[in-house]
């Protein structure tokens, strides 16, 4: 079988219908920041931005995955990556994560330690539509199955992670969060 790379520059294509919500923002901290701020608070405001969003873009565009003989070895974007040999490889699966009204999908291994990895490159969202995902995740899995012996894998079995949506996990955060003030404000009390 040929070796597989995944690589982020080749999903995290810029487009003007992903910059125009970049641009927007820039847009919006120019123009109330000179309001508000006045020249070197609007500075400082843009710079910011950019001095986050900047290095992160390049970050994932840099990020690569690479499913060969010797496992598979994942990079997210600094330094050489760091290779999982099919023996640590427990499981293979997509990890579906939905947000703000849309669902994105990622592959990920699970490791015999309990660990697991999303695979950078290999994923797919709304934002960034793969149409060959599911083509390369089958790719993925004939390179596991073809890798490990069948008594190696075995799937693991749920977490707290897995049962504790990001929308429970808000909630519960929330009404935490609301105890909390409570206290303070009764502690505070007269």
């Amino acid at each position: 079988m040929n070796e597989l790379i995944f690589r982020g520059k080749d999903l995290f294509r810029p487009s003007w219908s992903n910059l125009i919500p970049v641009l927007l923002v820039l847009g919006l901290q120019l123009g109330l920041g000179a309001w508000k701020l006045g020249p070197l608070g609007t500075f400082w405001l843009v710079f910011g931005t950019l001095a986050l969003g900047v290095p992160l873009f390049v970050i994932s565009w840099r990020s690569w995955s690479r499913v060969g003989t010797d496992g598979i070895t994942i990079n997210w974007g600094v330094g050489r990556g760091r290779t999982h040999p099919w023996h640590e490889v427990r499981w293979v699966d997509v990890r579906e994560t939905k947000g703000n009204g849309s669902t994105s999908y990622a592959a990920r291994i699970h490791l015999t330690r309990g660990r697991r990895r999303s695979l950078p490159g290999l994923q797919t969202s709304a934002i960034y539509p793969a149409v060959d995902f599911d083509v390369n995740f089958q790719r993925l899995v004939n390179w596991w199955e073809f890798s490990t012996d069948p008594t190696q894998r075995s799937r693991p079995g749920k977490q707290l992670r897995d049962r504790v949506t990001p929308t429970v996990f808000g909630v519960i955060l929330g009404l935490v969060l609301s105890a909390g003030v409570i206290v303070v404000v009764i502690l505070q009390g007269p």
